[in-house]
Order: C-alpha cells, then sequence, then structure tokens
C-alpha cells in the first residue's frame, strides 16, 4: 500500500478505503465513459487494478485506476475529481503519484484514453499512440 498528503489531502491505494457505492455513483451518473456500469462490475474492476482514492479527511473526492501487469504495460482509467474539488491541482498531484509509484515506474507502455483532457495529460508525457496503425480493438458499446 502507498499513501501520499498534501495539504489537507491524501491519495491511498488501500482498497480497504475505498467508497465503492460513491465511485460507482460518480462513474455510473456522471461520467461520459462509464453511463450505466453496474456497482458489481465497478467493484470487480477495482479488484483486478491499482487503485488510487482521493481524500479529503474521511470523505473520498477522487477516483483513479490503473490496469497493469506491473512489468510491461499498464492503462489509466475512471480518473475522476469531484467538482468541489477542482481547481485546486490535484489532478496534476494524483498524476505525479501515480507516474512515481514504485511499482509502475518501469513500464514499457502507459496508455489512457480521454475525450477532453489531453492538456492535462500531455503535461505527463502522453502523446497520441506512435503507430496507431499496430492497434486493433474491439468496442462494445
Amino acid at each position: 500500500m502507498s499513501e501520499y498528503t498534501r495539504d489537507k489531502y491524501t491519495l491511498s491505494t488501500d482498497k480497504t478505503r475505498l467508497d465503492t457505492v460513491a465511485i460507482h455513483d460518480y462513474l455510473s451518473n456522471h461520467s461520459y465513459w462509464a453511463k450505466g456500469r453496474s456497482l458489481e462490475g465497478v467493484i470487480r474492476s477495482i479488484d483486478h487494478s491499482l487503485p488510487f482514492g482521493l481524500y479529503d479527511g474521511r470523505d473520498q473526492v477522487g477516483f483513479a485506476r490503473v490496469i497493469t501487469d506491473y512489468t510491461t504495460f499498464a492503462y489509466l482509467a475512471d480518473v475522476y475529481i469531484l467538482p468541489g474539488h477542482r481547481e485546486r491541482g490535484l489532478a496534476k498531484w494524483m498524476m505525479e503519484c501515480i507516474l512515481k509509484h514504485p511499482q509502475l515506474l518501469n513500464l514499457r507502455r502507459f496508455i489512457l484514453a480521454t475525450r477532453d483532457a489531453h492538456a492535462l495529460y500531455e503535461k505527463f508525457g502522453f502523446k497520441p499512440l506512435s503507430k496507431p496503425e499496430r492497434w486493433l480493438e474491439i468496442l462494445k458499446e
């Protein structure tokens, strides 16, 4: 387990601290990428990921998870910060902590998908796929 603190905020990989009901509510009802995701699906996705919960005291105010083999590949997913805590540099701080996490330091490839946060992620070295012609997907909408 890793934990980072900044001012009154804590970022933790402790799965027992996660408020899965709150995470489900945000993802299923407020995000554009996970609309309608079931609570069971949220719990299963957390179980099979390295989760990062962002807390203001005991209240969970943000979340991100990394799907990874801890050796060569990682995919950043489900990143959010609640509206009342935005514009405080927390997304940048959360990304700094995620990228310096000891189990994620030596990965060959770290990817993500976003509709509207390109500027944030580009600050951390994320770029469009260098060889998109090599990538294939099965997309079920």
